[in-house]
Protein backbone atom coordinates (compact mmCIF):
# COMPACT_ATOMS: atom_id res chain seq x y z
CA UNK A 1 0.00 0.00 0.00
CA UNK A 2 1.08 2.63 1.64
CA UNK A 3 -1.24 0.96 3.59
CA UNK A 4 -1.88 0.80 6.98
CA UNK A 5 -2.94 -0.02 10.18
CA UNK A 6 -3.44 -1.73 12.26
CA UNK A 7 -4.88 -3.19 15.42
CA UNK A 8 -4.35 -0.01 17.35
CA UNK A 9 -6.91 2.16 15.83
CA UNK A 10 -4.24 3.14 13.52
CA UNK A 11 -4.98 1.07 11.23
CA UNK A 12 -2.26 0.95 9.14
CA UNK A 13 -6.98 -1.91 9.99
CA UNK A 14 -5.59 -2.01 10.17
CA UNK A 15 -4.15 -4.11 8.25
CA UNK A 16 -1.10 -4.12 6.19
CA UNK A 17 0.27 -0.80 6.51
CA UNK A 18 3.11 0.24 4.47
CA UNK A 19 4.12 1.08 1.83
CA UNK A 20 1.56 3.15 -0.13
CA UNK A 21 -0.97 1.68 -2.48
CA UNK A 22 -2.34 2.96 -5.73
CA UNK A 23 -5.71 1.98 -7.19
CA UNK A 24 -5.81 0.23 -10.54
CA UNK A 25 -5.77 2.84 -13.32
CA UNK A 26 -4.92 5.51 -10.76
CA UNK A 27 -6.74 8.80 -11.04
CA UNK A 28 -5.97 12.11 -9.38
CA UNK A 29 -6.69 12.16 -5.67
CA UNK A 30 -8.91 15.20 -5.07
CA UNK A 31 -6.74 15.83 -2.03
CA UNK A 32 -3.24 15.10 -3.34
CA UNK A 33 -1.59 16.83 -0.43
CA UNK A 34 -3.39 14.54 1.96
CA UNK A 35 -5.69 17.22 3.39
CA UNK A 36 -8.33 15.52 5.46
CA UNK A 37 -6.34 12.30 5.44
CA UNK A 38 -3.15 13.22 7.26
CA UNK A 39 -4.41 12.77 10.83
CA UNK A 40 -0.86 13.65 11.69
CA UNK A 41 -0.92 12.68 15.34
CA UNK A 42 -2.97 9.52 15.03
CA UNK A 43 -0.74 6.55 15.90
CA UNK A 44 -0.01 3.98 13.22
CA UNK A 45 0.88 0.48 14.42
CA UNK A 46 3.87 -0.99 12.58
CA UNK A 47 4.65 -4.03 14.74
CA UNK A 48 3.96 -5.86 17.98
CA UNK A 49 6.39 -7.48 20.38
CA UNK A 50 5.80 -11.23 20.22
CA UNK A 51 8.21 -12.20 23.00
CA UNK A 52 11.88 -12.44 23.96
CA UNK A 53 14.64 -13.66 21.67
CA UNK A 54 17.74 -14.93 23.44
CA UNK A 55 18.95 -13.67 26.81
CA UNK A 56 20.25 -10.19 26.01
CA UNK A 57 16.97 -8.32 25.66
CA UNK A 58 16.28 -8.79 21.96
CA UNK A 59 12.60 -9.17 21.03
CA UNK A 60 10.71 -10.98 18.31
CA UNK A 61 8.43 -8.70 16.31
CA UNK A 62 5.22 -9.41 14.45
CA UNK A 63 5.14 -6.97 11.53
CA UNK A 64 2.04 -5.30 10.13
CA UNK A 65 2.62 -4.74 6.45
CA UNK A 66 6.17 -3.39 6.32
CA UNK A 67 9.31 -5.51 6.36
CA UNK A 68 12.24 -5.36 8.74
CA UNK A 69 14.24 -3.20 6.37
CA UNK A 70 11.46 -0.63 6.24
CA UNK A 71 11.46 -0.26 10.02
CA UNK A 72 15.08 0.89 9.97
CA UNK A 73 13.79 4.30 8.90
CA UNK A 74 12.34 4.86 12.38
CA UNK A 75 14.59 5.71 15.32
CA UNK A 76 11.90 5.66 18.00
CA UNK A 77 8.65 3.79 18.58
CA UNK A 78 5.90 4.51 21.06
CA UNK A 79 5.16 1.42 23.14
CA UNK A 80 2.21 2.09 25.42
CA UNK A 81 3.33 4.59 28.04
CA UNK A 82 7.02 4.43 27.09
CA UNK A 83 9.27 5.16 24.12
CA UNK A 84 11.71 2.66 22.69
CA UNK A 85 14.90 3.50 20.79
CA UNK A 86 15.74 1.08 17.97
CA UNK A 87 19.34 -0.18 18.05
CA UNK A 88 19.16 -2.92 15.43
CA UNK A 89 16.68 -5.02 13.50
CA UNK A 90 16.98 -8.02 11.19
CA UNK A 91 14.56 -10.26 9.30
CA UNK A 92 13.46 -13.46 11.02
CA UNK A 93 10.99 -16.24 10.40
CA UNK A 94 7.49 -14.71 10.23
CA UNK A 95 8.68 -11.29 11.34
CA UNK A 96 11.85 -9.70 12.69
CA UNK A 97 14.20 -9.63 15.64
CA UNK A 98 15.02 -6.23 17.14
CA UNK A 99 17.11 -4.72 19.91
CA UNK A 100 16.01 -1.58 21.76
CA UNK A 101 18.21 0.54 24.01
CA UNK A 102 15.71 0.39 26.86
CA UNK A 103 15.42 -3.42 26.92
CA UNK A 104 18.49 -5.08 28.40
CA UNK A 105 17.35 -8.50 29.62
CA UNK A 106 15.18 -11.43 28.66
CA UNK A 107 12.81 -10.70 31.55
CA UNK A 108 12.36 -7.11 30.37
CA UNK A 109 11.68 -8.33 26.84
CA UNK A 110 9.13 -10.89 28.00
CA UNK A 111 7.36 -8.23 30.09
CA UNK A 112 6.61 -6.35 26.86
CA UNK A 113 5.04 -9.32 25.07
CA UNK A 114 1.97 -8.11 23.18
CA UNK A 115 3.02 -4.44 23.24
CA UNK A 116 2.17 -2.53 20.05
CA UNK A 117 4.88 -0.38 18.46
CA UNK A 118 3.50 2.78 16.88
CA UNK A 119 4.67 5.97 15.18
CA UNK A 120 2.74 9.19 14.47
CA UNK A 121 1.06 9.35 11.07
CA UNK A 122 3.33 12.22 10.02
CA UNK A 123 6.41 10.01 10.51
CA UNK A 124 5.42 7.80 7.55
CA UNK A 125 7.11 8.32 4.17
CA UNK A 126 5.36 10.93 1.98
CA UNK A 127 2.85 9.72 -0.58
CA UNK A 128 3.09 10.11 -4.33
CA UNK A 129 0.26 11.24 -6.58
CA UNK A 130 -2.66 8.83 -6.39
CA UNK A 131 -1.17 6.81 -3.51
CA UNK A 132 -2.82 6.19 -0.15
CA UNK A 133 -2.19 4.47 3.13
CA UNK A 134 -4.80 1.95 4.27
CA UNK A 135 -4.58 3.71 7.61
CA UNK A 136 -5.96 6.88 6.03
CA UNK A 137 -8.99 5.17 4.51
CA UNK A 138 -10.15 3.19 7.53
CA UNK A 139 -12.79 5.08 9.45
CA UNK A 140 -13.69 7.47 6.62
CA UNK A 141 -17.35 7.99 5.80
CA UNK A 142 -18.49 6.46 2.51
CA UNK A 143 -21.00 8.13 0.18
CA UNK A 144 -22.34 7.28 -3.25
CA UNK A 145 -21.70 9.46 -6.29
CA UNK A 146 -25.25 10.74 -5.83
CA UNK A 147 -24.51 11.83 -2.25
CA UNK A 148 -26.22 8.97 -0.38
CA UNK A 149 -24.61 8.14 2.96
CA UNK A 150 -23.43 4.51 2.84
CA UNK A 151 -21.63 4.04 6.16
CA UNK A 152 -17.88 3.98 6.77
CA UNK A 153 -14.75 2.06 5.78
CA UNK A 154 -13.96 -0.67 8.32
CA UNK A 155 -11.16 -2.53 6.54
CA UNK A 156 -8.96 -2.64 3.45
CA UNK A 157 -8.42 -6.18 2.22
CA UNK A 158 -6.23 -7.59 -0.52
CA UNK A 159 -6.67 -11.17 -1.70
CA UNK A 160 -4.10 -10.89 -4.49
CA UNK A 161 -5.98 -8.93 -7.16
CA UNK A 162 -5.80 -5.45 -5.63
CA UNK A 163 -7.14 -3.59 -2.63
CA UNK A 164 -10.79 -3.96 -1.67
CA UNK A 165 -12.67 -1.61 0.66
CA UNK A 166 -15.06 -3.11 3.18
CA UNK A 167 -17.92 -0.75 3.98
CA UNK A 168 -20.22 -1.11 6.98
CA UNK A 169 -23.71 0.32 6.62
CA UNK A 170 -25.48 1.87 9.62
CA UNK A 171 -27.46 -0.72 11.57
CA UNK A 172 -31.21 -0.71 11.02
CA UNK A 173 -33.38 -0.79 14.12
CA UNK A 174 -33.02 -4.17 15.84
CA UNK A 175 -30.66 -5.53 13.21
CA UNK A 176 -26.92 -6.04 12.89
CA UNK A 177 -24.87 -3.73 10.64
CA UNK A 178 -24.46 -5.03 7.09
CA UNK A 179 -21.22 -4.86 5.11
CA UNK A 180 -20.30 -4.89 1.44
CA UNK A 181 -17.04 -4.75 -0.50
CA UNK A 182 -15.88 -2.46 -3.29
CA UNK A 183 -12.71 -2.76 -5.39
CA UNK A 184 -10.32 0.15 -4.91
CA UNK A 185 -10.26 1.12 -8.59
CA UNK A 186 -10.82 4.39 -10.41
CA UNK A 187 -14.14 3.09 -11.75
CA UNK A 188 -15.51 2.03 -8.36
CA UNK A 189 -13.97 4.71 -6.15
CA UNK A 190 -13.63 7.97 -8.11
CA UNK A 191 -12.49 10.00 -5.09
CA UNK A 192 -11.14 9.58 -1.57
CA UNK A 193 -10.37 12.61 0.54
CA UNK A 194 -12.42 13.60 3.55
CA UNK A 195 -14.88 10.90 2.47
CA UNK A 196 -14.72 7.88 0.17
CA UNK A 197 -16.96 8.31 -2.87
CA UNK A 198 -18.30 5.09 -4.41
CA UNK A 199 -19.80 4.66 -7.85
CA UNK A 200 -23.45 3.63 -7.47
CA UNK A 201 -22.93 0.73 -9.91
CA UNK A 202 -20.65 -0.97 -7.36
CA UNK A 203 -22.87 -0.62 -4.31
CA UNK A 204 -24.33 -3.90 -3.03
Amino acid sequence: MPSSPSPSGGGVGGRGMLPPSKPDNPHPNPSPEGEGLERTHRPVTLAAIAGAHGVRGEVRLKLFGDDAEGLRAYTHFDAGDRRLTLKSIRPANQGAVAAFAEIASRDAAEALRGTLLTVPRNALPPLGEGEYYHHDLIGLAAVSTSGEALGHVVAVENFGAGDILEIERPAASGKKPQRFMVPMTAQAVPAWADVVTINADFIA
